[in-house]
């Protein structure tokens, strides 16, 4: 079994705490190919990550059904030099319906290796930083991924590894077969997915039937943490939910209200409050921006001038959540 990993900025020092996810580069999710006008759109929106410090750029092979890293590897082409100033990381796992059966989750060693080389083509780069496994497999066999991540290590086409959406007892299952540290998971954390907390915080106020989806996260917040394996939160900006001028749900009014209060308390932007929530917690959690509009991406920027009291990260929690803790 691997020994825990180091904090991810001591294994990569060049990482931001900051993240941008590339998800919306590339243009429409069909067979559709990328046009120039969708260049400039993913070089606006690089320039303004790169502008708030932004050094880790998240892909996934099917964000835009693979348009997403071919773009990306455009800008690249252009401008050679940003290879060199940036932490590059993709996941593999998703596939989508098939001849050869419906959408499917695969994290077999042919597919890991297959699916890590074309991300390698798209992108026009020789190695990523960081590979992620996208989704559990129900049929995955640890030692096989072990075998698929020693190949790509070896050759030189992986540097570092880890895995999104994955409970503690999961990453545990894994871990035992691999020869390497995890580095990251990545999950959906946030004031609008509270899960992950409310999974600790609420472990025995008796309503944990009313709350099913919590239970499967029980100590996953703790496992990073003991691992040195970097929490990423994508889904950071709740899509909109408390950042905006309206709620479209009016049980987020209360928490959109106390976001817009905070944002003009402190001087900073609604995305900057979202982020900066999120970073106040101990697991010290790695926000992924999820927007390509640059001018939001710049706001978010302001997560990294503001430190919530508790009182204040407590108030937003409750707000999120509807009700008073237990």
């Amino acid at each position: 079994m691997a020994q825990p990993s180091l904090p991810l900025q001591q294994v990569l020092p060049s990482t931001s705490p900051l993240a941008f996810g590339c998800m919306g580069l590339g243009g429409s999710w069909d067979d559709a190919p990328y046009t120039e006008d969708h260049v400039a759109h993913a070089h606006a929106a690089v320039e303004a990550a790169l502008d708030i410090g932004v050094t880790l750029f998240d892909h996934a092979d099917i964000y835009t059904r693979g348009k997403a890293e071919s773009v990306f590897g455009e800008l690249m082409r252009r401008q050679p030099s940003l290879r060199d100033r940036i932490v590059l990381q993709s996941k593999c796992g998703i596939r989508f319906a098939d001849s050869e059966g419906p959408k499917r989750f695969d994290l077999s060693r042919e597919y890991i290796v297959a699916a890590t080389e074309a991300s390698l083509r798209r992108l026009g780069t020789e190695r990523l930083d960081i590979l992620l496994l996208h989704r559990p497999d129900p049929l995955w066999e640890p030692e096989e991924i072990a075998q698929a991540f020693r190949q790509l290590r070896e050759q030189g086409k992986v540097l570092h590894f880890g895995v999104s959406n994955m409970s503690a007892s999961q990453m545990s299952w894994l871990s035992r077969s691999l020869d390497q540290p995890l580095v990251v998971n990545q999950f959906e954390i946030g004031l609008g997915h509270l899960e992950p907390i409310e999974a600790g915080t609420t472990f025995n106020d008796g309503q944990a039937a009313t709350r099913p989806g919590s239970l499967a996260w029980n100590g996953t917040l703790e496992h990073c943490q003991q691992h040195g394996i970097q929490v990423q939160a994508w889904a950071a900006l709740a899509r909109g939910r408390f950042s905006g001028d309206t709620a479209k749900d009016p049980a987020d009014e209360p928490a959109r209200q106390l976001v817009h209060q905070l944002a003009q308390r402190h001087g900073v932007s609604t995305e900057g409050v979202l982020l900066a929530w999120l970073m106040r917690h101990p697991a010290r959690i790695q926000p992924v921006i999820g927007s390509s509009q640059p001018a939001r991406i710049r706001a978010c920027g302001d997560a990294l001038k503001l430190s919530l009291t508790r009182g204040e990260w407590y108030a937003l929690y409750e707000a999120a959540r509807g009700k008073a803790l237990p």
